[in-house]
């Protein structure tokens, strides 16, 4: 027992002595780190503050600088104020003396001034007295010796002037004529275009021979179907490489060559075929038109138009005047109107524009009442055009007043382009006209779709529309046309009338 609670006591101490030993060791370790850290936080401190040493001293050094700097830039900005001030206050006394002399100068100025004005009315009373003193002696006023002294001179040179008036309106007639004869013969000469009349025939070129049999086709249904179409008569004669397309309308044997040239190069002839040509060949000429437009305006040098009134103007391409073409002898009446413009000082632009679409109403006188001139103002006015161009075309036939010196320049130059040798046929005029007139007296038969003159005017073939008359109803109609031709034409030998009443049925099966 007494061993037991010997150990025990034993153990206890052992266990005291250990904790007691264990504290003493981790007081010691604390207090080792305790240092360490007081010696670093000492050794931060002291590092801390050097910096700051370092930063207070570059910090004085920048200021003090900065402070020479500053210094530097006041003193010199105090010279300059200093110099700009001795400058201003050399200025105010040069002004100060500038304004003494100028009041010097206008004091003697204002007593000159009086000088004058008193010499001046001494002056007006010595004139005044010699003009009374030369009444009094010549009996007469100054009024009455003015008109004296000026009936003397008249009368005395009157013959004299009269004659060298008579001299000057002689020599001016002489010289104004012999400058407008100049401007005219240097225009046409600028000018100097060549003129080629249109024909009334159009050759189709073929590879072969053997083109003419399809183009007559099986007892010359092809040949009848493309002339029905197109409104021209086709020549296939012995004429090897060729097939002619005959017509007074120059639109339609456009049509028809372009048709013709598409159909031999398909190779597929027939009558259907033959109506699709024609059709698409009229678009293909309207497009035709507005480039021929296009270009007859550049070509002018024209710009800023309408492409509605470009798109009309190109339609006289396919119209004659007397064999001339109209669109043609307008480009060549804009630059006649031009040189004649810059040689008498008009407007040339005005001029210009105004001679290009002078003849513009002819490319729709035979759809439109009224004479191609007042479609033609009519048309420009629809489109906005300038009113002095209007102005410049609208008085080349004398149908209105010239108004500008531009219209005059238009109707000379239209002249000019008319009138010079070779550039228009009497005759053939004449004959397109006859056969318009045979084609308008048939149109005006409210029955009728569509009319062609062909043969040369010998033949008039005439399509009514089936669903308006009947066959009867068409043999009255060929007599009636041709009754009508006989009394309003004169035309050498018969002319065939020909009605066509054409029914078609069509379905589609779908």
């Amino acid at each position: 027992m007494d061993i037991n609670i010997a150990l025990t006591l034993g153990g206890v101490m052992a266990i005291l002595v250990g904790a007691a030993l264990g504290y003493l060791l981790r007081w010691f370790v604390a207090m080792s780190k305790k240092g360490s850290v007081e010696i670093e936080v000492k050794q931060v401190l002291l590092s801390a503050k050097e910096e700051a040493q370092k930063i207070i001293e570059e910090a004085d050094r920048r200021a003090e600088v900065y402070g020479r700097e500053l210094h530097e830039e006041e003193r010199e900005q105090s010279e300059r104020f200093k110099k700009i001030e001795e400058r201003l206050i050399k200025k105010e006394e040069f002004l100060d003396k500038r304004q003494t002399d100028i009041d010097s100068e206008v004091s003697h100025i204002k007593e000159k001034a009086d000088e004058l004005r008193v010499i001046r009315e001494k002056t007006n009373k010595e004139n005044e007295f010699v003009h009374k003193e030369l009444e009094r002696v010549a009996r007469l006023n100054t009024e009455d010796a003015k008109e004296e002294l000026v009936k003397r001179v008249e009368k005395t040179y009157q013959e004299d002037l009269l004659a060298r008036i008579k001299k000057l309106e002689a020599d001016g007639e002489e010289r104004l004529a012999q400058k407008a004869r100049d401007i005219l013969a240097t225009s046409i000469q600028r000018l100097a275009t060549s003129t080629a009349a249109e024909m009334m025939v159009t050759s189709v070129p073929i590879a072969s021979d053997e083109i003419k049999g399809k183009i007559i086709g099986k007892e010359g249904r092809n040949i009848r179907a493309f002339e029905r179409a197109a409104g021209v008569e086709v020549i296939v004669d012995d004429t090897p490489g060729s097939i002619l397309i005959s017509s007074f309308d120059p639109i339609r044997r456009q049509v028809a060559r372009v048709a013709l040239e598409s159909l031999i190069e398909d190779g597929r002839i027939q009558p259907a075929k033959i109506e699709e040509a024609v059709e698409k060949a009229r678009e293909d000429i309207n497009k035709i038109t507005k480039e021929k437009g296009e270009q007859a305006a550049y070509e002018c040098g024209v710009f800023n138009l309408d492409p509605r009134i470009v798109a009309i103007l190109g339609r006289l391409h396919f119209r004659t005047s007397y064999g001339q073409n109209v669109l043609q002898h307008s480009i060549e009446m804009a630059h006649i109107a031009g040189m004649i413009a810059e040689e008498v000082g008009g407007n040339v632009a005005v001029a210009k524009a105004g001679a290009l679409l002078h003849d513009i109403g002819k490319a729709v006188d035979h759809e439109v009442q009224g004479t191609h001139v007042e479609i033609g103002r009519k048309i420009l006015q629809k489109f906005s055009m300038d009113p002095r161009v209007i102005q410049a075309m609208q008085s080349h036939h004398e149908e209105y007043p010239y108004e500008t010196l531009e219209s005059i320049i238009v109707q000379t130059a239209d002249s000019i382009s008319g009138g010079r040798p070779g550039a228009r046929r009497d005759s053939a005029e004449n004959y397109i006209k006859r056969l318009e007139d045979l084609e308008g007296i048939a149109k005006s038969f409210p029955v009728v779709e569509k009319t062609y003159a062909i043969q040369a005017g010998r033949e008039l073939r005439v399509f009514v529309k089936p669903e308006e008359i009947t066959d009867l109803d068409a043999r009255k109609l060929a007599r009636d046309i041709a009754i009508r031709v006989e009394k309003e034409l004169k035309y050498p030998g018969e002319i065939k009338v020909a009605v066509i009443r054409e029914s078609r049925a069509i379905e589609y099966a779908r």
